[in-house]
């Protein structure tokens, strides 16, 4: 715990206090007018009473969640029964079908996806028993009004839509106002009901969780930029009865708002563009809390109060005035610099970047803010956790919301509450912090959640654990990606076979694999989509991870980023516990928490010599282990790799050049084209016929897919196929 040193809390506590309680009184009234109603009213609780009498019936009950305001927003849909629980069958994003990543656009679109989803399982709208919002929309518009009551003047700043343009009054508008909309594309007149935004997290994570139904009472702590009421959760789960242990009903003692400014205004990305280099970043720089030049001086931002509390401190922040529009105040920036303003953002010059990054004075500044930076996040974070642990005596953590895609963070607390910890601090011998994130931990992941918040709420049972994340739109058909090549100018392809067929499944992952351990660069693109931020096989680019230039060619000709981004490796279970540290901490249902790219390791010594290329520059590679199960394609290709390069690893990072992660056929194909050093593009139809694609342009480095053709040639030379389909 540290002494204060600066300001903390509002200015005016008071009139905050007295502007929340009327205003969320006549707007609840007011919502409840267009339709959308909170979770306790009399529309909600009428809902709930109709879904346990249905689910005493016996019948499976359907619910969608819908988030309509805000950024990410999205579709979802899930089942409960009594015999099954709840099952998740779709968590669709907005922005995969818009392309606009962090989409706040109405679900225009993932609705007609709904309605796709519904037919498939013989349904229509109506069969649906409530649609439910990822927000509390009205919760969410009190604590503005609030926090702009409690800092006047100077907060007024935020009735500009430039202060905060992710999450503003247009967003909240937008929330509660869309019934109508809803209805109109549905086809049906429904009402809204809106959920509390940390439950939502909470409620989905620890009910898809390795540790859902576990005897021992489980920790949920839901760390994130915001909520409708609040920046930190935290509960205790046991025998499956909840308690909230703390809310800290502040919209800017926020960790998730902390990293956003510094990484947005430090790295020169916009928030939630940020967060993921700006840690990718802090590995180059200096890691040494004792060393590093700006550590001790910036963790002065934060005050370390008593019971886990954290509070900014508002001497030196400015972001709970200004937002955006003057985020630090002096003292800050006599630390870190000024702020790079959001019209400067996404210019090179702005940008970290490592090239030459032992010699450039000016770059190694930069990594070490960042470092800096992920060591305060870290500290936050281990003393929010720590009042958990102490309070609870739990060792099982189910870590969510926004903060939890920090994966070097959660192998840090792995390392931190370790059995030392646990001995030492609590006398529990042969324990230590058990942790699981979902793969979908941030905002797009609460339509989801609302929907089984909903569920769990009234008395439906979990259902079966979370093993992938292949749960966004539905499978390319044959004739959808046969219409898409057609269509597409300067593409050439053919076909592979069939890969439902374990013969042919074999051959082409040998052909995939060849192409890649000859430094081909090959995008992957095949089933359901992988819902959260993460490619996990399905929308993927794959290189190879032997070759100590892949991270350079990838981030330059392929995806057009900056050097400082690393690549994640993706493995057999065998690959990953042979090549990387894997933590005990992480082992619940066989190390479930490594499948989905959310948590780093260590690479072992023997690692750097075979993959180098997936190892990042602090010695951690961020893995996600593939399970023949879960995707036998992806398995047989690793397989395979294994026999090319003597490891079961492949590079795998998202299919997207300046985009969200690709949805569509043409979105795919698009890809292939505006990217220089993709090789080529196999797209696997639901169907499971295979076609390998290429740009067929002479512009260089492109060249009409000769190389290519080549390689294909060599393939067959060396395993005697004499012809491909």
């Amino acid at each position: 715990m540290s002494h204060p040193f600066g300001v903390f809390g509002p200015r005016h506590p008071w009139i905050g206090a007295i502007g929340h309680r009327l205003s969320r009184s006549l707007i609840k009234r007011y919502a409840a007018f267009r339709g959308f109603h909170d979770a306790a009213s009399s529309v909600a609780g009428e809902s709930a009473a109709s879904f346990r009498a249905k689910l005493d019936r016996g019948e499976t009950v359907y619910l969608a969640g819908l988030g309509v305001g805000g950024h990410n927003t999205g579709t979802a849909l899930i089942e409960a029964s009594q015999s099954r629980g709840i099952r998740l069958l779709s968590n669709n994003e907005e922005e995969r079908y818009t392309g606009i990543k962090h989409c706040s656009l109405l679900p225009e679109q993932t609705i007609q996806v709904l309605l796709t989803q519904l037919r498939h399982h013989g349904l229509r709208p109506n069969d649906v028993h409530a649609y439910l919002a990822s927000w509390d929309y009205t919760d969410y518009i009190a604590l503005a009004v609030r926090a702009i009551l409690e800092e006047l003047p100077g907060s007024l700043s935020y009735l500009r839509p430039s202060a905060n343009p992710d999450m503003n009054a247009s967003h909240f508008w937008q929330g509660i106002t869309c019934s109508r909309w809803l209805t109109q594309h549905l086809g049906v007149t429904t009402p809204i009901i809106g959920m509390r935004h940390h439950d939502n997290h909470a409620y989905f994570s620890f009910g898809v969780s390795p540790f859902a139904g576990s005897s021992d009472p489980v920790m949920v702590a839901v760390i994130d930029g915001s909520g409708d009421d609040g920046a930190v959760s935290l509960y205790v789960v046991h025998d499956g009865h909840w308690t909230m242990l703390y809310s800290n009903r502040s919209i800017f003692d926020s960790p998730g708002f902390l990293y956003g400014y510094l990484s947005s205004t430090q790295g020169g990305w916009t928030i939630h563009s940020s967060e993921g280099r700006y840690m990718g970043a802090a590995a180059w720089g200096d890691n040494n809390r004792l060393t590093n030049p700006y550590y001790r001086r910036l963790r002065q931002l934060v005050y370390f109060a008593r019971n886990g509390e954290i509070f900014l401190n508002r001497h030196w922040a400015n972001w709970h005035i200004k937002g955006e529009l003057a985020p630090y105040k002096n003292s800050l920036a006599d630390v870190l610099g000024p702020p790079i303003p959001r019209h400067k953002m996404w210019n090179p010059d702005a940008i970290l970047n490592v090239e030459n990054v032992e010699h450039s004075p000016i770059t190694r500044d930069r990594v070490d803010k960042a470092a800096a930076t992920q060591l305060l996040f870290e500290d936050v974070l281990f003393h929010i956790i720590e009042h958990l642990i102490v309070t609870t005596g739990s060792h099982k953590l189910v870590l969510t919301g926004g903060a939890a895609l920090n994966c070097v963070a959660n192998m840090r607390l792995l390392e931190h509450f370790n059995e030392s910890y646990y001995d030492r601090n609590l006398g529990q011998k042969d324990m230590r912090l058990q942790l699981w994130m979902p793969p979908v931990p941030g905002d797009a992941g609460t339509p989801i959640g609302a929907a089984y918040h909903f569920a769990l709420r009234q008395g439906a049972s979990t259902g079966d654990r979370l093993q992938h994340a292949f749960y966004c739109g539905t499978a390319p058909t044959l004739a959808e990606i046969r219409q898409a090549l057609e269509s597409t100018p300067e593409i050439a392809y053919f076909t592979l076979g069939n890969v439902s067929r374990a013969s042919q499944r074999e051959r082409v992952a040998d052909l995939l694999a060849w192409l890649v351990s000859h430094n081909g660069v090959v995008g992957l693109y095949q089933g359901v989509a992988e819902t959260g931020p993460r490619a996990l096989g399905h929308r993927s680019i794959l290189a190879n991870p032997a070759n100590p230039r892949t991270r350079d060619n990838l981030n330059q000709l392929v995806k057009f980023r900056e050097l400082v981004r690393p690549l994640a490796p993706m493995a057999t279970y065998e690959a990953a516990h042979h090549w990387f540290d894997l933590s005990p901490g992480a082992s619940a249902d066989r190390y479930n928490a490594y499948n989905y790219m959310v948590l780093t390791a260590a690479a072992r010594p023997e690692a750097y010599a075979v993959i180098p290329a997936v190892i990042h520059a602090d010695g951690t590679g961020r893995v996600q282990i593939v399970r023949e199960e879960h995707d036998p394609f992806c398995h047989a290709y690793l397989k395979a790799m294994g026999r090319y390069i003597g490891a079961e690893v492949s590079v795998n990072t998202s299919l997207n050049v300046g985009s969200p992660i690709v949805q569509t056929p043409e979105q795919a194909l698009t890809c292939l084209k505006r990217s220089k050093g993709l090789t080529a593009l196999m797209m696997i139809a639901a169907e499971g016929d295979v076609f390998l694609v290429w740009h067929n342009v002479s512009a260089l480095p492109k060249d009409e897919g000769q190389r290519l053709l080549a390689m294909i040639k060599g393939w067959q030379a060396g395993t005697r196929v004499q012809n491909l389909d």
